[in-house]
Protein backbone atom coordinates (compact mmCIF):
# COMPACT_ATOMS: atom_id res chain seq x y z
CA UNK A 1 0.00 0.00 0.00
CA UNK A 2 1.50 3.45 -1.26
CA UNK A 3 2.11 5.80 1.51
CA UNK A 4 0.45 9.42 1.42
CA UNK A 5 2.77 12.13 -0.59
CA UNK A 6 2.67 14.22 -3.65
CA UNK A 7 4.16 11.32 -6.12
CA UNK A 8 1.11 9.33 -5.62
CA UNK A 9 -1.55 11.88 -4.98
CA UNK A 10 -2.45 14.71 -7.82
CA UNK A 11 -2.44 17.79 -5.33
CA UNK A 12 -1.97 21.49 -5.80
CA UNK A 13 1.16 23.36 -5.25
CA UNK A 14 0.59 27.29 -3.60
CA UNK A 15 3.02 30.35 -3.21
CA UNK A 16 4.43 30.35 -0.06
CA UNK A 17 2.78 33.27 1.63
CA UNK A 18 2.87 31.67 5.02
CA UNK A 19 4.92 30.91 8.09
CA UNK A 20 4.22 28.60 10.09
CA UNK A 21 5.63 28.14 13.94
CA UNK A 22 4.09 24.40 14.82
CA UNK A 23 3.15 21.57 13.16
CA UNK A 24 0.94 19.84 15.74
CA UNK A 25 -2.50 18.60 15.78
CA UNK A 26 -4.28 21.83 16.39
CA UNK A 27 -2.72 23.65 13.61
CA UNK A 28 -3.25 21.26 11.01
CA UNK A 29 -7.10 20.81 11.83
CA UNK A 30 -7.87 24.31 12.17
CA UNK A 31 -5.56 27.32 10.71
CA UNK A 32 -4.17 24.69 7.80
CA UNK A 33 -7.80 23.46 6.83
CA UNK A 34 -8.86 27.12 7.15
CA UNK A 35 -6.13 27.61 4.39
CA UNK A 36 -6.85 24.81 2.50
CA UNK A 37 -10.74 26.29 1.83
CA UNK A 38 -9.71 29.65 1.38
CA UNK A 39 -7.67 27.78 -1.77
CA UNK A 40 -9.97 25.97 -2.83
CA UNK A 41 -12.76 28.53 -2.78
CA UNK A 42 -11.12 32.21 -2.60
CA UNK A 43 -8.17 31.50 -4.96
CA UNK A 44 -6.12 32.20 -1.58
CA UNK A 45 -3.23 31.06 -3.24
CA UNK A 46 -1.68 30.23 0.14
CA UNK A 47 0.99 27.98 0.39
CA UNK A 48 2.41 27.24 3.78
CA UNK A 49 5.90 27.21 5.45
CA UNK A 50 6.01 24.69 8.68
CA UNK A 51 8.52 26.06 11.44
CA UNK A 52 9.18 22.98 13.76
CA UNK A 53 9.41 25.86 17.29
CA UNK A 54 11.36 23.13 19.42
CA UNK A 55 14.17 20.76 18.51
CA UNK A 56 11.66 17.35 18.54
CA UNK A 57 8.57 17.67 16.49
CA UNK A 58 6.95 15.74 13.10
CA UNK A 59 8.61 17.99 10.75
CA UNK A 60 10.48 14.94 9.56
CA UNK A 61 7.37 12.87 9.04
CA UNK A 62 5.83 15.75 7.24
CA UNK A 63 8.81 16.12 4.70
CA UNK A 64 8.04 12.32 4.01
CA UNK A 65 4.53 12.80 3.11
CA UNK A 66 5.32 16.59 1.18
CA UNK A 67 3.01 18.28 3.53
CA UNK A 68 0.24 15.91 3.12
CA UNK A 69 -2.09 14.52 5.63
CA UNK A 70 -5.66 13.35 5.49
CA UNK A 71 -8.51 15.05 8.13
CA UNK A 72 -11.34 13.93 9.29
CA UNK A 73 -14.08 16.47 10.86
CA UNK A 74 -16.16 14.46 13.17
CA UNK A 75 -19.34 16.12 14.57
CA UNK A 76 -22.99 17.63 14.32
CA UNK A 77 -23.30 19.30 10.76
CA UNK A 78 -26.70 20.82 9.86
CA UNK A 79 -28.52 19.27 13.03
CA UNK A 80 -26.71 15.85 11.60
CA UNK A 81 -24.01 13.42 12.60
CA UNK A 82 -21.33 13.66 10.51
CA UNK A 83 -18.23 11.87 9.62
CA UNK A 84 -16.06 13.10 6.53
CA UNK A 85 -12.35 13.33 5.39
CA UNK A 86 -10.39 15.16 3.16
CA UNK A 87 -6.04 15.86 2.11
CA UNK A 88 -4.98 19.03 3.04
CA UNK A 89 -2.17 20.12 0.96
CA UNK A 90 -1.75 23.48 1.67
CA UNK A 91 1.96 22.83 3.41
CA UNK A 92 4.71 22.87 0.98
CA UNK A 93 7.82 22.11 3.10
CA UNK A 94 9.07 22.08 6.49
CA UNK A 95 11.81 23.40 8.65
CA UNK A 96 13.83 22.36 11.43
CA UNK A 97 15.63 25.28 11.99
CA UNK A 98 17.43 23.23 14.74
CA UNK A 99 19.56 21.49 12.05
CA UNK A 100 19.30 24.08 9.41
CA UNK A 101 18.63 27.51 10.26
CA UNK A 102 19.98 29.29 7.46
CA UNK A 103 17.30 27.49 5.65
CA UNK A 104 14.71 28.82 8.32
CA UNK A 105 16.40 32.47 8.19
CA UNK A 106 15.91 32.28 4.33
CA UNK A 107 12.08 32.61 4.34
CA UNK A 108 12.85 36.35 5.39
CA UNK A 109 13.75 36.80 2.01
CA UNK A 110 10.54 35.69 -0.04
CA UNK A 111 9.11 39.20 -0.75
CA UNK A 112 5.87 36.27 -1.23
CA UNK A 113 5.42 36.13 2.37
CA UNK A 114 2.90 37.69 4.40
CA UNK A 115 1.49 35.94 7.35
CA UNK A 116 2.74 34.57 10.15
CA UNK A 117 0.60 32.14 12.32
CA UNK A 118 1.85 30.36 15.70
CA UNK A 119 0.66 27.50 18.05
CA UNK A 120 3.71 26.89 20.32
CA UNK A 121 1.27 26.23 23.34
CA UNK A 122 0.85 28.50 26.07
CA UNK A 123 4.23 28.57 26.99
CA UNK A 124 5.54 29.11 23.81
CA UNK A 125 4.69 33.23 23.94
CA UNK A 126 7.55 33.71 26.24
CA UNK A 127 10.56 35.65 26.75
CA UNK A 128 14.01 33.79 27.39
CA UNK A 129 16.99 36.37 28.18
CA UNK A 130 19.69 33.86 27.25
CA UNK A 131 18.24 34.56 23.85
CA UNK A 132 21.11 36.17 21.65
CA UNK A 133 20.73 37.17 17.44
CA UNK A 134 23.58 35.01 16.28
CA UNK A 135 22.08 31.71 17.52
CA UNK A 136 21.59 29.10 15.24
CA UNK A 137 18.43 29.25 16.54
CA UNK A 138 17.12 30.98 19.48
CA UNK A 139 15.35 29.15 21.81
CA UNK A 140 12.48 30.66 22.68
CA UNK A 141 9.69 30.98 19.53
CA UNK A 142 9.50 34.75 20.07
CA UNK A 143 13.58 35.01 19.45
CA UNK A 144 13.37 32.88 16.40
CA UNK A 145 10.96 35.32 14.95
CA UNK A 146 12.34 38.25 16.02
CA UNK A 147 15.19 37.40 13.67
CA UNK A 148 13.49 36.27 11.05
CA UNK A 149 11.51 40.18 11.27
CA UNK A 150 14.93 41.40 11.45
CA UNK A 151 16.55 39.91 8.63
CA UNK A 152 13.21 40.55 6.67
CA UNK A 153 14.11 44.50 7.73
CA UNK A 154 17.76 44.36 6.76
CA UNK A 155 16.70 42.41 3.33
CA UNK A 156 13.93 45.04 2.27
CA UNK A 157 15.73 47.82 3.87
CA UNK A 158 12.73 48.50 5.84
CA UNK A 159 10.06 48.58 2.95
CA UNK A 160 6.92 49.34 4.72
CA UNK A 161 5.01 46.84 2.07
CA UNK A 162 7.12 44.12 3.55
CA UNK A 163 6.10 43.82 7.23
CA UNK A 164 3.49 40.77 8.16
CA UNK A 165 0.05 40.12 9.78
CA UNK A 166 1.10 37.86 12.76
CA UNK A 167 -1.48 35.67 13.89
CA UNK A 168 -0.87 33.74 16.93
CA UNK A 169 -3.09 31.04 18.36
CA UNK A 170 -1.76 30.21 21.53
CA UNK A 171 -4.24 30.41 24.65
CA UNK A 172 -3.24 33.20 26.21
CA UNK A 173 -4.65 36.46 26.59
CA UNK A 174 -3.79 39.31 24.49
CA UNK A 175 -1.10 36.97 22.35
CA UNK A 176 -1.00 39.34 19.46
CA UNK A 177 -0.11 42.15 22.46
CA UNK A 178 2.25 39.99 24.44
CA UNK A 179 4.23 38.29 21.38
CA UNK A 180 5.11 42.03 20.05
CA UNK A 181 6.01 42.91 23.13
CA UNK A 182 8.53 40.52 23.66
CA UNK A 183 9.21 40.77 20.36
CA UNK A 184 10.35 44.79 21.21
CA UNK A 185 12.35 43.80 24.19
CA UNK A 186 14.15 41.58 22.06
CA UNK A 187 15.04 44.56 19.87
CA UNK A 188 16.24 46.56 23.03
CA UNK A 189 18.84 43.81 24.02
CA UNK A 190 20.08 42.86 21.36
CA UNK A 191 20.26 46.48 20.07
CA UNK A 192 18.65 46.23 16.67
CA UNK A 193 18.24 49.99 16.47
CA UNK A 194 14.86 52.54 16.31
CA UNK A 195 14.43 52.36 12.62
CA UNK A 196 13.88 48.58 13.20
CA UNK A 197 11.62 49.31 16.16
CA UNK A 198 9.56 51.80 13.85
CA UNK A 199 9.04 49.26 11.29
CA UNK A 200 7.80 46.57 14.01
CA UNK A 201 5.52 49.08 15.53
CA UNK A 202 4.34 51.03 12.29
CA UNK A 203 4.62 47.85 9.37
CA UNK A 204 3.50 44.99 10.88
CA UNK A 205 0.07 43.82 12.19
CA UNK A 206 0.08 41.55 15.54
CA UNK A 207 -3.57 40.09 15.88
CA UNK A 208 -5.34 39.06 18.92
CA UNK A 209 -7.06 35.69 19.13
CA UNK A 210 -9.31 33.49 20.39
CA UNK A 211 -9.43 29.83 18.85
CA UNK A 212 -11.90 27.11 19.57
CA UNK A 213 -12.26 23.35 17.92
CA UNK A 214 -11.59 20.55 19.83
CA UNK A 215 -9.09 18.23 18.26
CA UNK A 216 -8.41 15.11 19.72
CA UNK A 217 -5.35 14.03 17.39
CA UNK A 218 -3.74 11.09 16.14
CA UNK A 219 -6.82 8.25 16.17
CA UNK A 220 -3.92 5.57 16.83
CA UNK A 221 -6.53 2.95 18.44
CA UNK A 222 -9.04 3.41 14.63
CA UNK A 223 -5.78 3.55 12.06
CA UNK A 224 -6.58 0.17 11.20
CA UNK A 225 -9.90 0.98 10.01
CA UNK A 226 -8.95 3.91 8.67
CA UNK A 227 -5.97 2.88 6.55
CA UNK A 228 -8.33 0.28 5.26
CA UNK A 229 -10.88 3.30 4.44
CA UNK A 230 -8.60 5.83 3.13
CA UNK A 231 -6.39 2.58 1.17
CA UNK A 232 -3.12 4.38 1.68
CA UNK A 233 -0.79 4.48 4.61
CA UNK A 234 -0.97 7.93 6.37
CA UNK A 235 1.38 8.83 9.53
CA UNK A 236 -0.26 12.04 10.14
CA UNK A 237 -3.92 11.47 10.25
CA UNK A 238 -5.88 13.58 12.51
CA UNK A 239 -9.28 14.08 13.68
CA UNK A 240 -11.32 17.57 15.07
CA UNK A 241 -14.84 18.34 15.81
CA UNK A 242 -17.13 20.01 12.87
CA UNK A 243 -17.65 22.97 14.87
CA UNK A 244 -14.78 25.62 14.45
CA UNK A 245 -14.46 29.70 15.55
CA UNK A 246 -11.40 31.93 14.71
CA UNK A 247 -11.68 35.25 16.16
CA UNK A 248 -9.29 37.80 14.86
CA UNK A 249 -8.82 41.41 16.58
CA UNK A 250 -7.22 43.22 14.53
CA UNK A 251 -7.66 46.24 11.56
CA UNK A 252 -10.22 46.17 8.79
CA UNK A 253 -6.80 45.20 6.17
CA UNK A 254 -6.66 42.06 8.05
CA UNK A 255 -9.98 40.88 7.08
CA UNK A 256 -9.71 42.10 3.28
CA UNK A 257 -6.73 39.85 2.61
CA UNK A 258 -7.81 36.58 4.83
CA UNK A 259 -11.15 36.08 2.47
CA UNK A 260 -12.55 33.62 5.28
CA UNK A 261 -15.38 35.12 4.92
CA UNK A 262 -15.93 34.31 1.10
CA UNK A 263 -15.49 30.40 1.90
CA UNK A 264 -18.50 30.81 4.52
CA UNK A 265 -15.76 29.85 7.17
CA UNK A 266 -16.48 31.16 11.26
CA UNK A 267 -13.93 33.35 11.48
CA UNK A 268 -15.12 36.90 13.13
CA UNK A 269 -13.12 40.32 12.47
CA UNK A 270 -13.26 42.47 15.13
CA UNK A 271 -11.48 45.44 16.88
CA UNK A 272 -12.54 44.21 20.48
CA UNK A 273 -12.38 40.19 21.23
CA UNK A 274 -13.22 40.68 24.65
CA UNK A 275 -16.93 39.75 24.33
CA UNK A 276 -16.27 36.88 22.63
CA UNK A 277 -13.93 35.78 24.91
CA UNK A 278 -16.28 36.23 27.66
CA UNK A 279 -19.08 34.38 25.71
CA UNK A 280 -16.81 31.55 25.17
CA UNK A 281 -15.75 31.42 29.05
CA UNK A 282 -19.51 31.65 30.24
CA UNK A 283 -21.38 29.98 27.57
CA UNK A 284 -18.98 26.78 26.40
CA UNK A 285 -16.95 26.32 29.39
CA UNK A 286 -19.56 28.11 31.84
CA UNK A 287 -21.80 25.11 30.80
CA UNK A 288 -19.36 22.60 30.94
CA UNK A 289 -18.92 22.94 34.49
CA UNK A 290 -22.70 24.06 36.06
CA UNK A 291 -23.35 20.64 34.00
CA UNK A 292 -20.52 18.13 35.46
CA UNK A 293 -21.83 17.90 39.22
CA UNK A 294 -25.38 17.97 38.57
CA UNK A 295 -24.95 15.24 35.48
CA UNK A 296 -22.55 13.02 37.61
CA UNK A 297 -24.39 12.91 40.99
CA UNK A 298 -27.66 12.33 39.06
CA UNK A 299 -25.91 9.00 37.18
CA UNK A 300 -24.60 9.93 34.47
CA UNK A 301 -20.65 9.77 32.94
CA UNK A 302 -20.19 11.33 30.09
CA UNK A 303 -21.64 14.78 28.39
CA UNK A 304 -23.22 13.34 25.23
CA UNK A 305 -25.31 11.23 27.71
CA UNK A 306 -26.37 14.48 29.53
CA UNK A 307 -27.56 15.73 26.73
CA UNK A 308 -29.80 12.69 25.81
CA UNK A 309 -31.09 12.59 29.14
CA UNK A 310 -34.40 14.18 28.80
CA UNK A 311 -34.06 15.63 32.44
CA UNK A 312 -30.50 16.45 32.74
CA UNK A 313 -30.58 17.65 29.04
CA UNK A 314 -33.15 20.55 30.05
CA UNK A 315 -31.58 21.96 33.32
CA UNK A 316 -29.13 21.79 30.91
CA UNK A 317 -30.65 24.15 28.55
CA UNK A 318 -32.69 26.37 30.84
CA UNK A 319 -29.08 27.84 32.64
CA UNK A 320 -27.69 27.96 29.55
CA UNK A 321 -30.53 30.28 27.60
CA UNK A 322 -32.29 31.25 30.95
CA UNK A 323 -29.21 32.03 33.09
CA UNK A 324 -25.98 32.51 31.06
CA UNK A 325 -27.12 34.19 28.10
CA UNK A 326 -28.83 37.13 29.35
CA UNK A 327 -25.81 38.26 31.19
CA UNK A 328 -23.60 38.85 27.96
CA UNK A 329 -23.39 41.97 25.55
CA UNK A 330 -24.21 40.77 22.69
CA UNK A 331 -26.81 40.25 20.11
CA UNK A 332 -29.35 37.95 21.14
CA UNK A 333 -28.99 35.79 17.93
CA UNK A 334 -25.65 35.54 18.06
CA UNK A 335 -25.73 34.42 21.51
CA UNK A 336 -28.48 31.89 20.72
CA UNK A 337 -26.55 30.14 17.79
CA UNK A 338 -23.56 29.96 19.60
CA UNK A 339 -25.41 28.64 22.79
CA UNK A 340 -27.28 26.08 20.04
CA UNK A 341 -23.68 25.02 18.29
CA UNK A 342 -22.32 24.53 21.94
CA UNK A 343 -25.42 22.05 22.62
CA UNK A 344 -24.80 20.77 19.29
CA UNK A 345 -20.60 19.88 20.33
CA UNK A 346 -21.68 18.87 23.61
CA UNK A 347 -24.23 16.06 21.71
CA UNK A 348 -20.86 14.98 19.43
CA UNK A 349 -21.37 11.17 19.04
CA UNK A 350 -17.60 10.81 17.98
CA UNK A 351 -16.17 12.51 21.18
CA UNK A 352 -16.71 10.60 24.49
CA UNK A 353 -15.91 13.20 26.80
CA UNK A 354 -16.45 12.36 30.52
CA UNK A 355 -17.18 14.44 33.16
CA UNK A 356 -15.12 13.19 35.91
CA UNK A 357 -12.39 14.99 33.39
CA UNK A 358 -13.80 18.47 33.53
CA UNK A 359 -14.57 18.01 37.29
CA UNK A 360 -10.94 18.64 37.72
CA UNK A 361 -10.39 21.48 40.40
CA UNK A 362 -14.35 22.29 40.24
CA UNK A 363 -14.08 25.21 43.07
CA UNK A 364 -11.89 26.98 41.03
CA UNK A 365 -13.53 26.29 37.52
CA UNK A 366 -16.95 27.53 39.03
CA UNK A 367 -15.60 30.93 40.27
CA UNK A 368 -13.90 31.91 36.96
CA UNK A 369 -16.59 30.32 35.06
CA UNK A 370 -19.78 30.46 36.31
CA UNK A 371 -19.87 33.01 39.20
CA UNK A 372 -19.64 36.34 36.69
CA UNK A 373 -22.69 34.92 35.36
CA UNK A 374 -24.30 34.38 38.71
CA UNK A 375 -22.95 37.85 40.05
CA UNK A 376 -24.06 39.34 36.29
CA UNK A 377 -27.67 37.80 36.35
CA UNK A 378 -27.94 39.59 40.03
CA UNK A 379 -26.98 43.05 39.31
CA UNK A 380 -29.42 43.01 36.24
CA UNK A 381 -32.09 40.99 37.16
CA UNK A 382 -32.17 42.04 40.51
CA UNK A 383 -33.47 38.51 41.30
CA UNK A 384 -31.22 35.17 41.74
CA UNK A 385 -30.20 32.68 38.43
CA UNK A 386 -32.09 30.03 39.82
CA UNK A 387 -30.03 27.27 37.59
CA UNK A 388 -26.59 28.07 38.13
CA UNK A 389 -27.44 28.45 42.16
CA UNK A 390 -28.79 24.52 41.89
CA UNK A 391 -25.56 23.72 40.05
CA UNK A 392 -23.58 25.64 42.97
CA UNK A 393 -25.24 23.43 45.97
CA UNK A 394 -24.78 20.01 43.40
CA UNK A 395 -21.06 21.55 43.59
CA UNK A 396 -20.81 21.61 47.21
CA UNK A 397 -22.81 18.01 47.28
CA UNK A 398 -20.15 16.80 44.86
CA UNK A 399 -17.33 17.36 47.04
CA UNK A 400 -19.11 15.29 49.99
CA UNK A 401 -17.38 12.65 47.74
CA UNK A 402 -20.29 9.82 47.81
CA UNK A 403 -22.13 9.28 44.60
CA UNK A 404 -25.05 6.75 45.67
CA UNK A 405 -22.53 4.64 48.32
CA UNK A 406 -19.41 4.68 45.72
CA UNK A 407 -16.81 7.12 46.55
CA UNK A 408 -15.98 10.31 44.25
CA UNK A 409 -12.11 10.38 42.89
CA UNK A 410 -11.95 14.29 43.49
CA UNK A 411 -9.45 16.19 41.92
CA UNK A 412 -8.89 19.65 43.57
CA UNK A 413 -6.35 21.38 45.46
CA UNK A 414 -5.05 19.81 49.04
CA UNK A 415 -6.89 22.73 50.47
CA UNK A 416 -9.87 22.20 48.99
CA UNK A 417 -10.68 18.84 49.95
CA UNK A 418 -9.64 19.01 53.42
CA UNK A 419 -12.27 22.09 53.88
CA UNK A 420 -14.82 20.01 52.71
CA UNK A 421 -13.66 16.92 54.03
CA UNK A 422 -13.69 19.08 57.79
CA UNK A 423 -17.33 20.58 57.03
CA UNK A 424 -19.05 17.46 55.63
CA UNK A 425 -18.05 15.61 58.78
CA UNK A 426 -20.95 17.31 60.47
CA UNK A 427 -23.29 16.01 57.80
CA UNK A 428 -25.35 19.26 58.38
CA UNK A 429 -26.26 20.73 54.88
CA UNK A 430 -27.36 24.11 55.84
CA UNK A 431 -23.94 24.36 58.00
CA UNK A 432 -21.86 22.83 54.97
CA UNK A 433 -23.44 26.06 52.62
CA UNK A 434 -23.12 28.54 55.16
CA UNK A 435 -19.48 27.73 55.04
CA UNK A 436 -18.48 27.32 51.46
CA UNK A 437 -20.74 30.37 50.77
CA UNK A 438 -18.67 32.29 53.31
CA UNK A 439 -15.13 31.30 52.14
CA UNK A 440 -13.79 34.04 50.16
CA UNK A 441 -10.28 32.13 49.85
CA UNK A 442 -13.12 30.22 47.17
CA UNK A 443 -15.21 32.78 45.72
CA UNK A 444 -12.81 36.39 46.27
CA UNK A 445 -16.14 37.69 47.98
CA UNK A 446 -18.47 36.61 50.23
CA UNK A 447 -21.51 35.04 48.77
CA UNK A 448 -23.95 35.34 51.64
CA UNK A 449 -23.94 38.54 51.39
CA UNK A 450 -26.26 38.33 48.05
CA UNK A 451 -29.40 38.10 49.31
CA UNK A 452 -31.38 35.21 49.52
CA UNK A 453 -28.56 33.14 47.62
CA UNK A 454 -27.55 31.43 50.51
CA UNK A 455 -30.86 30.39 52.18
CA UNK A 456 -31.46 29.24 48.34
CA UNK A 457 -28.51 27.26 47.72
CA UNK A 458 -29.11 25.72 51.49
CA UNK A 459 -32.56 24.40 50.52
CA UNK A 460 -31.18 22.88 47.22
CA UNK A 461 -28.45 20.77 48.99
CA UNK A 462 -30.53 19.70 52.05
CA UNK A 463 -32.83 18.15 49.00
CA UNK A 464 -29.64 16.69 47.10
CA UNK A 465 -28.32 15.23 50.45
CA UNK A 466 -31.73 14.39 51.68
CA UNK A 467 -34.06 12.83 48.69
CA UNK A 468 -30.84 12.11 46.32
CA UNK A 469 -30.04 14.07 42.33
CA UNK A 470 -32.70 12.74 40.61
CA UNK A 471 -35.59 13.46 43.23
CA UNK A 472 -33.93 17.18 43.84
CA UNK A 473 -33.48 17.59 39.84
CA UNK A 474 -37.39 16.46 39.32
CA UNK A 475 -38.34 18.97 42.03
CA UNK A 476 -36.15 22.29 40.80
CA UNK A 477 -37.67 21.47 37.76
CA UNK A 478 -41.04 21.19 38.13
Amino acid sequence: MDTLNRKTKSVNTYTERIIQFGEGNFLRAFADWMIHEMNKKANFDGGVVVVQPIDQGLVQLLNDQDGLYTLYLNGIKNGKAISEHEIIDCIQRSINPYENNVAYLANAENPDVRFVISNTTEAGISYNENDKLNDSPQSSFPGKLTALLYKRFQTFKGASDKGLIIIPCELIDKNGDNLKRIILQYASDWKLGKDFVAWINNDNIFCNTLVDRIVPGYPRDKMEAITKELGYKDNLVVEGEQFHLWVIEGPETVKKEFPSEACGLNVLFTNNMEPYRTRKVRILNGAHTALVPVGYLYGIDRVRESLGDPVVGTFLKEALFQNICPTLDLPDDELKQFSSDVLDRFRNPYLEHELMSISLNSVSKYKTRVLPSVLEYVKRKNTLPSHLLFSLAALIAFYKGDRNGTTIALKDDASVLEFFEKQWKTNDASSVAKATLSNVDFWGTDLIQIEGLEKEVAQHLESIIKNGMKSALNTFLN
